[in-house]
């Protein structure tokens, strides 16, 4: 399969969304448009609902279906949307991706099969599969410490040389790896750092951003953060840095997104409601939020 003729419209900071849910666990479209139209005004560059962050394995079909509708109705084409879409399941994933096509979403986010533990030859016959049977731009998604299962950089190199993906979210904590597929990978293949904490190595090896939990909360400072580094200012990206990842380290001291959702009910933006396995935060938990988020209530 050739490599996409199009350049990627993704570049610089997009938020990985949460998907807001009433008390009653039902989805909360209002918390959405407002959390959308803050992201709008905010200077993020693109957004990524359906996600892990958005909860994307508790949402029916329909819902997923619904949530889409609203963002794209929300953003208007003022700003490019990666959906999420990816599991363990190639024919659910396929199916799946042909339902989102139908809504006009052109670009997905595609996690490495989970529980199932393929070879990196399944894995790449799954986003072989995926790219061919939906026509669909994939972003790989790698992130073992949820999947049990690293997508190793020579099978991203060669997904990216047969155009199957435009790019990968590098979320493997492992700097070598993701200095090898910047080294190795063809030109205009793209790596996103998937972990807020760890986007300025990246983007001083050559990725081209981030995708954020943080920018739920604080997407004007993000957007600035990530601005000084896509143009090469790395001293004012390193003097915010102090206050930056005292909430970074805040917003995993639970398992991701229970403590985003915490800062979000914090700032108004929604409730923190969640959907089983995953509860609630903690009392310690919004009270270490509440003082990372301390400078950062400046209108941002």
């Amino acid at each position: 399969m050739a490599s996409p003729s199009t350049p990627s419209p993704f570049h610089g900071l997009g938020t990985a969304l949460i998907t807001p849910f009433q008390a009653d666990g039902e989805l909360d479209l209002p918390s959405l448009d407002r959390l959308v139209e803050q992201q709008l005004s905010r200077g993020v560059n693109f957004l990524v609902p359906l996600g892990s962050t958005g909860e994307s394995a508790t949402l029916s079909e329909a819902e997923q279906l619904r949530l889409l509708d609203r963002v794209r109705e929300k953003t208007a084409g003022r700003l490019p949307l990666l959906a999420g879409c990816g599991g363990n399941n190639t024919r659910a994933v396929i199916q799946r991706g042909k339902a989102f096509q139908k809504e006009g979403i052109t670009h997905i986010l595609s996690v490495t099969p989970y529980y199932n533990r393929p070879t990196q030859q399944g894995i790449f016959q799954h986003f072989q599969a995926i790219r061919q049977e939906t026509g669909l731009n994939l972003m790989a998604y790698t992130v073992p410490v949820r999947t049990g299962i690293n997508l190793e950089p020579d099978t991203v190199c060669r997904l990216a040389e047969e155009g199957i993906a435009f790019a990968v979210k590098e979320a493997s904590g492992n700097p070598a790896q993701i200095q090898k597929i910047l080294a190795q990978a063809p030109a205009g293949f793209q790596v996103f750092s998937g972990d807020d904490s760890l986007t300025l190595p990246i983007m001083a090896m050559g990725g081209v951003g981030v995708i954020s939990v943080a920018s739920n909360v604080i997407p004007g400072p993000m957007s600035r953060w990530v601005g000084h580094m896509a143009q090469g200012d790395y001293q004012a990206a390193r003097a915010m840095l102090p206050q930056l990842i005292r909430l970074f380290d805040a917003l995993f001291v639970e398992s991701n997104p229970i403590p985003v959702k915490g800062a979000a009910q914090l700032l108004g933006l929604a409730q923190h409601h969640l959907r089983l396995p995953l509860t609630s935060p903690g009392a310690a938990t919004l009270d270490r939020l509440k003082k990372a988020l301390e400078p950062f209530q400046n209108g941002e």
